[in-house]
């Protein structure tokens, strides 16, 4: 079985920070000859006086290094997308400096590198903002869906109910499957299963974990499916009720060839075999069964014609049932 291992952010620290600024990469950019990232300005601002690599010492380039590097886009998106807020924030600062220093801006830059990119277009998202999604009744995988659509049950797939909630980005799919359960009064023994395509999403989940790690663009509602199976229960390992013949308390029970012969009736031995205040607490040894308790025998009646001996010990006492 495959094990999910949630991490905290602070354990990919090492591989998401710049070694020369200890801050998070910004424009990060991988050297060739070792592929060791940084950010583009501090490794810019390093290779004008030096030619090695800050971390492993080897050689960049023998005249010009800065041909050496290369701009890692992919590892800046993750970046992005695993620290909260950090996109915003650098676009911001860029806006700011360009605002102050009109004379500085770049005539071929790009909008993200003038700060003119949001976090929509840029694909990113923040805890609080709202996420437009649309639920259904999953009816199938595609190739189920493929083949009742060709044998013209193309009404029965435009009438799967489809809903369109809106629902801040940090909700997790826990909370949409309760929501869900809700809504329609599912039964306890019944749980709700959340599914993206046809692939079950984990609880622990967020919008912005799905819209992160599933192919969705934001051109369009997410689209979510679910579905209503049995509930799994854990078997619970229960221990049988103590018959007459159990031995609950370490003791002994035998019986001979001709006990065995007649079986008598089974009568659980329970609490109640205590002595109350009106039982007499001796009787014959023929009608009764005889429990010794704390030295105390306790006599029930059995029918006449079951023949059985049967000893149990309670407390250090024994007694004997004959019948």
């Amino acid at each position: 079985m495959h094990r999910t291992t949630r991490i905290k952010i602070t354990e990919l620290n090492p591989h998401l920070m710049c070694a020369l600024c200890g801050g998070y990469f910004i424009d990060a950019t991988t050297i060739v000859e070792c592929l060791h990232s940084f950010c583009k300005t501090c490794i810019v601002r390093y290779l004008e006086t030096n030619k090695y690599c800050p971390m492993c010492d080897v050689q960049v380039h023998k005249t010009r290094p800065l041909l050496s590097i290369r701009s890692d886009k992919t590892l800046q998106d993750i970046v992005y997308k695993l620290v909260p807020g950090l996109f915003k924030d650098e676009m911001k600062r860029r806006r700011d400096f360009y605002a102050a220093y009109p004379m500085a801006e770049v005539p071929n830059g790009s909008n993200e590198d003038r700060g003119e990119v949001s976090e929509q277009d840029k694909g990113n998202l923040t805890d609080d903002e709202i996420v437009s999604l649309s639920i259904e009744f999953y009816e199938g995988s595609r190739e189920e869906k493929k083949g009742a659509i060709e044998n013209g049950d193309l009404e029965k797939e435009k009438s799967n109910g489809l809903r369109f909630l809106r629902c801040p980005a940090a909700m997790t799919v826990m909370h949409l499957a309760k929501f869900l359960r809700n809504k329609m009064d599912v039964p306890s023994k019944y749980k709700v299963e959340v599914l993206y395509e046809d692939e079950p999403l984990k609880e622990y989940y967020t919008l912005m974990d799905i819209a992160y790690i599933y192919p969705w663009r934001r051109n369009g509602p997410l689209p979510l499916k679910y579905r209503v199976q049995p509930a799994c229960k854990r078997l619970k390992l229960s221990h049988p009720a103590p018959s007459e013949g159990t031995n609950t308390s370490g003791a002994s029970e035998c019986e001979s060839g001709s006990d065995k012969a007649h079986s008598p009736a089974t009568l659980p031995a329970t609490s109640s075999s205590l002595p109350s205040p009106g039982t007499p607490s001796h009787g014959s040894p023929s009608s009764g069964t005889g429990t010794a308790l704390n030295g105390t025998s306790n006599c029930h009646p059995l029918a006449p014609t079951s023949a059985r001996c049967r000893k149990t010990t309670v407390n250090g006492s024994a007694g004997s049932a004959l019948t």
